[in-house]
């Protein structure tokens, strides 16, 4: 079949959208794949939908390749379900609610565990007949405070989601590392390059996690590696944790006047000025800063806790977000910022820029009853016998050789501060590297959490009822088709890899004679006949440059021009990507463009 411009549902635009901030939005709405209908959601034009099909044809071969079997759920599902596993809550604003004319409560699907759970229990009772996969390529409906970048952050997006069910761990770990091969292959397949990198389980829970990212700068997601082959998600890095230090014959601690330091700055001059160190200076990295957050938990309630942490390092809010779960009631999104005003009024012991640890500080040092009564969380790198410089938690004071296990005690250890570029690996491959990437997957172990809220038990070969384990693995596949945009173009417009390609060549028909659109026309015929996709601009009246501007635009890998040089008997070929063009006699022309294709 050829696709012919002149009737082909599609108009290029010359101007990038207003809205577009990243490449592959600009060039997927101005080559005509994609049409803005609300912010975040998308209609899907010929073009698109053709790549958008390639794309899902991968993933399912992948899929059937480890016997995974397809179905398919309604994307609008009843509340119920989301409610016994408390998501109906959780989701919190993220989530699309609505009522039909009964006044029952729906949702659209943001993701389908709960449906996936509920159908094998349905149909299913003994561990012969697990284990089993099913996928499906369904719309999801995520509410976005920010939708952006197109289709890479939408609030209406298509994912491949699976699930594992599996009578015992063992088997869940097989069917993982059956997903995350099909999901390297997957990606080769699609010509984008993905790193995989150890995650957190985050909302989703279960033991264990990867995300796969595509390495580029427009990625929202931050990942470090080693030369030695770590990566992981930043929220998901380990800090080398340095060994405890016998605090038996260090000095007591001592409350100094500092004031006007309540910044770390400040304080480190005052320090260096104060109390000068018999070898090198006072840096950041001595004093402990104790910063206030405050958590706003799914139930709406707002919690102020407290971290202490190296004041060479900030605080990075994802990470806490991450890691804070084993500390508070959490079981869903939450919400955490810088405490304000009003938070720090109702704990009178917390004295802006003079925070210290609380009340093992005060019973310790300063002799006085005052407490802060608040969680509190120290990064890694605070070890028994390591001595710091903080707040006296009173105005204008600071403590200094404040050791901890001595002086001051903690409710728990959290992985909080920002992860730098050259720290250590935590297996010891060497220094970390950072880098940004766009999360293109990401597979979970879950576990029992969704089989037990939802009751999905089989009998055991010893006609006992035992709880199934699962496993959940997606892929982005309209984020995939903006990847591969973002990560294929150049200042003309699109470059598609010739297995998601809309077509195979791109023929265009340029002269005024009847004979160049009678050859161009045969020529086009003859390919799809050899079983190649074409696209043939056989628009009469429009001029050469707006042609291939538009063929550039585009994308197809192989450019057929028909042209002057058919005079000659000759026909060019071009090759999208490196631009290189060559000569062809006409007889040859079909056979020498199928060979490119593969074909």
């Amino acid at each position: 079949m050829v696709l012919r411009l002149s009737t082909l549902f599609l108009r290029t635009l010359r101007e990038d959208p207003v809205d577009a901030e990243v490449a592959s939005h600009r060039l997927l709405v101005r080559a005509g794949y994609i049409r803005r209908a609300a912010p975040g959601i998308y209609s899907w034009l010929p073009l698109g939908l053709k790549v958008l099909a390639k794309v899902e044809t991968i993933i399912r071969e992948e899929m059937s390749a480890i016997g995974a079997q397809e179905v398919h759920f309604p994307a609008l599902l009843p509340r119920e379900p989301y409610e016994a596993t408390n998501r109906w809550t959780e989701y919190g604003e993220g989530l699309f609610r609505l009522q039909d004319r009964k006044g029952a409560d729906y949702l659209l699907a943001p993701t389908h565990e709960e449906m996936f759970t509920l159908l094998v229990k349905d149909l299913y009772s003994s561990y012969k007949d697990l284990p089993v996969c099913l996928y499906q390529i369904q719309t999801k409906y995520r509410d976005e405070a920010r939708p952006r970048a197109g289709l890479l952050r939408g609030r209406e997006f298509i994912m491949k989601d699976s699930y594992s069910f599996d009578i015992d761990d063992a088997g869940l770990e097989d069917s993982y590392q059956a997903h995350r091969g099909a999901y390297l292959r997957i990606f080769e397949r699609l010509g984008l390059e993905v790193v995989p990198v150890k995650a957190t389980a985050g909302a989703m829970g279960g033991s264990k996690s990867e995300e796969f990212l595509h390495p580029t700068e427009v990625g929202e997601d931050t990942f470090v590696r080693s030369a030695g082959g770590y990566a992981a998600n930043v929220e998901a890095v380990t800090t080398v944790v340095p060994a405890e230090i016998d605090f038996a014959n260090l000095p007591e601690a001592e409350v100094k006047d500092t004031p006007d330091t309540p910044t770390i700055e400040t304080l480190v001059a005052a320090a260096n000025e104060l109390a000068p160190r018999p070898e090198g200076v006072w840096t950041a990295a001595d004093t402990l800063k104790n910063v206030v957050l405050a958590v706003t938990l799914p139930t709406g309630e707002r919690q102020v806790v407290v971290l202490g942490v190296p004041g060479d390092r900030a605080v990075d809010l994802k990470r806490v977000e991450a890691n804070i779960g084993g500390f508070l009631p959490i079981g869903g999104e939450i919400g955490i910022e810088a405490a304000n005003e009003d938070d720090l009024k109702k704990h009178p012991g917390l004295v802006r820029g003079y925070i210290g640890p609380g009340e093992s500080l005060n019973a310790a040092v300063l002799g006085t009853e005052g407490k802060t009564g608040l969680l509190y969380l120290v990064d890694p790198r605070v070890v028994s016998g390591t001595s710091w410089i903080t707040g006296a938690n009173v105005d204008g004071k600071h403590v200094f050789g404040l050791v901890a296990g001595r002086d001051f005690t903690w409710d728990g250890v959290i992985e909080s501060v920002d992860v730098r570029a050259g720290d250590e690996a935590p297996d010891g491959s060497g220094p970390l590297e950072a880098a940004r990437g766009i999360e293109m997957g990401h597979i979970f172990q879950l576990g029992r959490k969704y089989a037990e809220a939802l009751g999905l038990q089989v009998l055991d070969k010893n006609g006992k009822l035992a709880t199934v384990t699962m496993g959940s693995y997606g892929v982005g596949v309209t984020r995939a088709v903006a990847a591969l945009a973002e990560s294929n173009h150049d200042d003309k417009g699109l470059i598609w890899p010739r297995n998601v390609a809309p077509a195979d060549v791109h023929v265009v028909a340029t002269g005024r004679g009847q004979e160049i659109f009678d050859a161009a026309n045969k020529l086009a015929e003859e390919l799809a006949a050899a079983g190649l996709e074409v696209i043939y601009d056989d628009r009469p009246k429009v001029s050469p440059g707006v042609k291939f501007g538009d063929a550039e635009l585009i994308g197809v890998p192989t450019i057929l021009v028909v042209g002057r040089g058919l005079a000659d008997g000759v026909v060019e070929v071009k090759d999208r990507a490196t631009g290189e063009a060559q000569n062809v006699p006409l007889e040859d022309a079909v056979a020498q463009v199928a060979a490119l294709a593969g074909k």
